[in-house]
């Protein structure tokens, strides 16, 4: 099975896949995409001998286009599943209908408590007793999507902002690959009965 992994950041969880999967045939990281030509991402796709592209939707007059061009590229690689690891942008429906029902996103919460942006700070500032971590299919809302595993992530009250964002990434790197894993070896085994 041919996968894509979306990022615009740092990449930690894209990373997590690639090394989870480097030895495997039956899943195969083909592709990192990001919407930042420069984001450490590309890097760890460069050092991990994925192939990596990049391109901004500043690039494109809308964002139909954008997407338009992501599908080209998805067809190139033969991509069957994209896996979002940090991509900080709505999947807008020109690319949401070639792959309804097969993009999926980590989100750092319990959703459907703090969908967006920052959600590790909104539970700590809180005073949340716990957050976590969720991953989900993507719909055409934000981090509104069936939801396919979540796992708690206590807080503390000795809790910095920084050490609680260091255990709900290494939830994410644990959690991730097993859901991706999951998710493609159901889909294969019911392609083969």
């Amino acid at each position: 099975m041919k996968v894509a992994v979306f990022a615009s950041g740092n990449g930690s969880n894209f990373e997590a896949l690639a090394n989870y999967f480097q030895n495997r045939s039956d899943i195969e990281i083909v592709i990192l995409f990001s919407d930042q030509p420069n984001c450490y991402a590309l890097k760890r796709a460069q050092k991990s001998g994925i192939p990596s592209e990049s391109f901004s939707p500043k690039n494109f007059s809308e964002k139909k286009q954008f997407e338009e061009a992501i599908n080209q590229l998805m067809k190139k690689y033969q991509v069957e599943w994209i896996f979002l690891a940090g991509y900080m942008r709505m999947i807008g429906p020109t690319l949401l209908e070639p792959f309804r029902n097969r993009i999926v996103n980590i989100h750092p919460s319990l959703l459907p408590k703090y969908p967006g942006k920052n959600s590790i700070r909104r539970a700590y500032d809180a005073k949340e007793k716990q957050t976590g971590v969720t991953i989900h299919l993507v719909d055409e809302g934000m981090d509104s999507g069936p939801i396919l595993k979540q796992e708690t992530v206590e807080i503390f009250p000795e809790d910095t902002l920084e050490n609680l964002e260091e255990r709900v990434h290494q939830t994410e790197h644990s959690l991730y690959p097993q859901v991706v894993e999951t998710l493609i070896l159901r889909k294969q085994t019911k392609e083969n009965v």
